[in-house]
């Protein structure tokens, strides 16, 4: 059975005692798991579809062609002209829609109305719509998992090659550290921005090849921590005391010097998801992110600023940056002070 230590036990209790972060970590939760279905809850496919008395689960299916219900179309049933329908016939048949019955990449005109539309109840646009009358709703929410997604990702993959690295560096020491230290700091200064710039005039960046990128050029920061925790922690007697036994470089790095500096390393996580998160932004913000129609809050951003007759499509991204950003830097805040050694700290 997974026990934890009771040190640990005592952090996670003081990560609890802290209401403000502990409630930012369960808000960020509860979004996590509704952007992990979020076609439940936002898009234009139905949820449930009763027809001629045989049920319906579009939502998680391959496509269903209007010729399934009745219309006389072979492309894609509109599920909410089809409520309509069902509505007026009155023959018994009826469906249920996501509250947002709108999919982030569809297209929503009104006869006579030009986008970018205001927020709309009757319409069920409650945030409007952006220049190409898509739905702004759908779009944060849709760029909210996207954002998620490429900061988990960016999170996992530089803690791998940092911590590797730069507990490689701390414990070996000698020549294999003052070369990597020297490769580290030539690598660091190179250019990133004019990395992505030459990348995506040569492709199109889709968010792998923008993950690989950004993350190839992050690594190095990590290295440094974790560098000088393990150049410590290899003096102490536990280290000595593995060596004697037996125990490889490998196991000595990974099995005993890592546990316990993981303190180090899990303080910086929720700062480097928001590090993650703004950089995305800026990049689709300037152009050079991820492709459209991508959701994408950065580029939602720049439809605003380039249209600030429509405020409901800066304000909306504006915000929902400002809440997300908050919530994470909040459980920081608390993972730093509940994994401090001193229980009462001071910064300055």
């Amino acid at each position: 059975m997974f026990r934890l230590d009771p040190i640990t036990r005592r952090k996670l209790q003081r990560f609890r005692s802290l209401k403000r972060g502990y409630g930012s970590f369960l808000v960020l939760c509860g979004l996590l798991l509704m952007s992990a279905c979020a076609e439940l809850l936002v898009g234009s496919r139905a949820l449930i579809v009763k027809y001629r008395g045989r049920y319906y689960f579009p939502t998680y299916a391959a496509f269903h062609p209007g010729t399934d219900f009745g219309e006389d179309y072979s492309y894609e049933t509109n599920y909410r002209k089809l409520k309509e329908r069902f509505a007026t016939e009155n023959r018994g048949n009826w469906m249920l829609l996501p509250p947002v019955p709108y999919n982030p990449y569809e297209n929503s005109f009104e006869p006579g109305v030009y986008p970018p539309t205001p927020p709309s109840f009757s319409q069920r646009h409650f945030l409007g719509t952006d220049t190409t009358g898509r739905d702004l709703l759908a779009r944060l929410f849709y760029g909210f998992r996207t954002a998620m997604i490429f900061a988990l990702l960016f999170l996992v993959l530089v803690y791998a090659v940092g911590i590797a690295i730069g507990c490689a560096m701390g414990y070996f020491g000698g020549a294999f550290d003052l070369l990597m230290q020297r490769a580290v700091e030539i690598w660091s200064n190179m250019p990133f921005l004019y990395i992505v710039i030459i990348v995506a005039s040569i492709v199109v960046p889709n968010l792998w090849i923008l993950l690989g990128i950004v993350v190839l050029f992050s690594w190095t920061d990590m290295t440094y921590y974790m560098r000088t925790a393990a150049y410590k922690e290899k003096a102490r007697d536990y280290v000595a005391a593995a060596r004697v036994l037996g125990a490889g470089s490998g196991r000595i790095i990974f099995h005993h010097i890592l546990p316990n500096v993981l303190s180090l390393t899990i303080t910086f996580m929720p700062f480097t998801v928001s590090g993650a998160i703004t950089l995305l932004t800026a990049l689709d913000f300037l152009g050079f992110g991820l492709p459209p129609p991508t959701p994408s809050w950065g580029e939602l951003l720049e439809q605003g600023t380039a249209n600030l007759d429509a405020p409901w499509i800066v304000s909306s991204a504006f915000v929902a940056m400002v809440v997300i950003l908050s919530l994470v830097t909040f459980v920081g805040e608390a993972i730093r002070e509940a994994f401090d050694p001193k229980k009462f700290s001071i910064y300055q």
